[in-house]
């Protein structure tokens, strides 16, 4: 049987990774022993691959496809071809940021004050063309971790760190001069992967269900029953996609209505929806949205 061979992100997206591709309908299970995850699809063989990496493996064809985030696309300059953008991270579905810090006190305010400074990163490559690119002049030096630290206890002017809400950052009394790169995970695969056409329609497939996963996460459905004579009231009251779906039940003078909210709405949309006449509400969760 032909396998597809997908690079799942080890690390800080493998959590949320794996949970994703639950809800899209693929169990995978990790290994404490091992980089290779089972998954309950014998088309896909899984490998556990760091961020960083994943792009250079695909590029090369040790994988056909894989899950990383567009800043180590752009930092390893891998030739790949980005198949989905899937907007998830490690706690929440908001693009991650790569910003410059300094100290809270430090009288750099603008990329521009970098000139003549030493900046920490693990972002090398794309720090150095984002300076070059604005004609500044700087040291920028690989951080295998604690990067904050190092501007904490002054080894550095600077550093250019990823955060998703900048809370650690201003935890460690330091400050957010300005973002570089947003970047939110990519579903990307090998060019000669793609030339074939049963990886082709297995990388297809995988992106359309984990883009429909995403489109359904904080949705809910709502099922209910209302009086013909007041289903115009109820309608108004729906922020629908769409035209709710609305069908007659065996009484004529009642009305199925079905429509899709944002799951944050429903508290408030309840009691509304009662006054105006709706009774028999259902509201359940979604998995997926196409």
């Amino acid at each position: 049987m032909r396998q597809l061979k997908l690079g799942i992100p080890k690390g800080s997206l493998e959590a949320s990774t794996i949970a994703l591709f639950g809800q899209a309908g693929w169990t995978i299970s990790p290994h404490s022993r091992n980089y290779f995850p089972t998954i309950n699809d014998p088309e896909i063989s899984c490998a556990l691959v760091r961020s960083q990496e994943m792009a250079p493996y695909i590029a090369n064809g040790t994988l056909d496809a894989g899950l990383t985030g567009l800043d180590w696309i752009l930092e390893t300059r891998a030739d790949v071809a980005e198949i989905a953008e899937l907007s998830y991270a490690k706690s929440s579905d908001q693009p991650a940021r790569w910003v410059l810090i300094v100290k809270g006190d430090s009288p750099i305010c603008s990329p521009e004050d970098l000139a003549g400074k030493r900046i920490a990163t693990e972002l090398v490559g794309f720090t150095q063309r984002y300076l070059a690119e604005r004609g500044i002049t700087a040291t920028v030096e690989f951080s295998w971790g604690a990067t904050e630290a190092k501007v904490v206890e002054g080894l550095v002017d600077a550093a250019v760190e990823i955060t998703e809400t900048g809370s650690t950052i201003r935890a460690h009394g330091l400050r957010i001069v300005c973002d570089l790169l947003h970047t939110t995970t990519r579903l990307i695969a090998n060019p000669t992967a793609l030339a074939d056409p049963w990886k082709k329609a297995k990388i297809e497939q995988i992106a359309l269900l984990t883009r429909a996963a995403l489109a359904a996460r904080n949705k809910v459905a709502l099922k209910m029953n209302v009086p013909a004579a007041q289903l115009d009231q109820v309608v108004q009251l729906l922020p629908s996609l769409h035209a709710p779906t609305v069908s007659h039940l065996y009484d004529r003078d009642w009305l199925a209505l079905e429509t899709v909210v944002d799951g944050g709405l429903v508290r408030d949309l309840l009691p509304r929806l009662i006054a105006a006449g709706a009774q028999g509400i259902l509201e359940y969760e979604l998995k997926k949205m196409v």
